[in-house]
């Protein structure tokens, strides 16, 4: 058996329906079972917003915090090949991040500690929605990878922010639009960095998931990823922008750029969000998060953590065994509303009922 990254304790308090627990997880299969509305989900947010320093869910910090509590705090206790960690997360009127005992100034600090991989029932609209999703499931696995990427991403939103709005401003109040070459040029040097990022990463799931697609389908499905972007160079952006300043004027926001990217799958040289069905798009959906799990063990060399929320709901038995057949070594965390069993597999099974654990055999 391969070493792999797992967590072994986490403690919440006043988090989301929680008033203190303390979960002690073992390295393989963890289940958290219950009924709907019980909590199940809040235990895989604690987690990704200690391994991503936000919510997959919650647009608001405070959303996460227990009705009548003014704070909350998260901790969670990891082991690594070369280390053992702890990240405690405070929320109340600002937000503090530690790594072991130590605050942390930048976001950028936290990604790449604790490295997880995860599955949600809204993950069926990665294919089917719109490319804020596509973009989104990007931004998570690339950013745990490169922490530089975040810093960048984030840089070019808020210039763009700074941009929409000097946009309205030129259009209401007749401000100098020459101005705006200023941004423009922040832009493309943050945008050209991002292209370079995500298409290393398009690239790497090319390769990975056309395999693992065959496997699954029993080799009767091709699967083709293709990236839509128009900033694979700043020189490209800036003249795009400058092609489109009077349009962004009278739009008042920016009509082009990385914050625009996509990526379409083909199954069978089909597009799969045109033509594809509901299976199809479950069956790419589980190829996509293989890719995602074997890139990010290549890159950091262990396995990382992977999150199965309502892992049930979208995925009949098969697929479900199939999935897991694929996963090795990697510390799973699996909610479900029925207590289920892996065979040959190490199993962990709590039972959640209105914010409260127990152990179930």
């Amino acid at each position: 058996m391969g070493y792999n990254m797992w967590i072994n304790k986490i403690k919440i308090n006043n988090f989301r329906n929680y008033k203190q627990e303390e979960i002690k997880l073992d390295k393989n299969i963890n289940i958290f079972y219950g009924e709907n509305a019980q909590g199940k989900t809040n235990i895989i947010e604690a987690i990704f917003l200690g391994s991503m320093g936000k919510s997959f869910r919650a647009k608001k910090d405070k959303e996460m915090i227990r009705l009548g509590s003014e704070n909350s705090t998260i901790e969670i206790e990891y082991d690594k090949l070369d280390r053992e960690g702890k990240i405690k997360i405070e929320l109340g009127n600002r937000k503090n991040i530690y790594h072991n005992g130590i605050k942390l100034k930048k976001l950028s600090e936290l990604l790449g500690n604790i490295n997880i991989v995860i599955f949600t029932p809204d993950d069926i609209n990665i294919l089917k929605g719109g490319p804020q999703n596509r973009r989104r499931f990007l931004d998570i696995m690339i950013s745990q990878l490169k922490p530089n990427y975040m810093y960048h991403l984030n840089l070019f939103l808020k210039t763009l922010e700074q941009r929409n709005n000097y946009l309205r401003q030129i259009r209401e109040e007749k401000k100098d639009e020459n101005l705006l070459d200023i941004w423009d040029a922040n832009l493309a040097e943050h945008a050209e960095i991002i292209y370079k990022y995500r298409n290393e990463y398009i690239n790497k799931i090319k390769e990975k998931i056309k395999k693992m697609h065959k496997e699954i389908t029993n080799e009767k499905e091709d699967i083709e990823i293709e990236y839509i972007s128009e900033c694979d160079t700043k020189e490209k952006y800036l003249q795009l922008l400058k092609e489109r300043r009077k349009l962004d004027i009278i739009k008042g926001f920016t009509t082009k750029g990385i914050h625009r990217d996509d990526f379409v799958i083909f199954i069978n040289k089909k597009q799969i969000d045109i033509y594809g069905s509901q299976g199809q798009h479950r069956t790419a959906i589980l190829s996509l998060k293989l890719a995602e799990l074997n890139i990010v063990k290549e890159e950091i060399g262990e396995e990382p953590i992977l999150l199965l929320d309502d892992f049930m709901s979208e995925l009949d038995k098969n697929r479900i065994h199939n999935f897991l057949e694929k996963i090795k070594d990697a510390q799973v965390i699996i909610t479900c509303t029925e207590k289920i069993i892996v065979e040959n597999k190490k199993i962990l099974i709590y039972n959640v009922q209105d914010g409260t654990l127990k152990k179930s055999c």
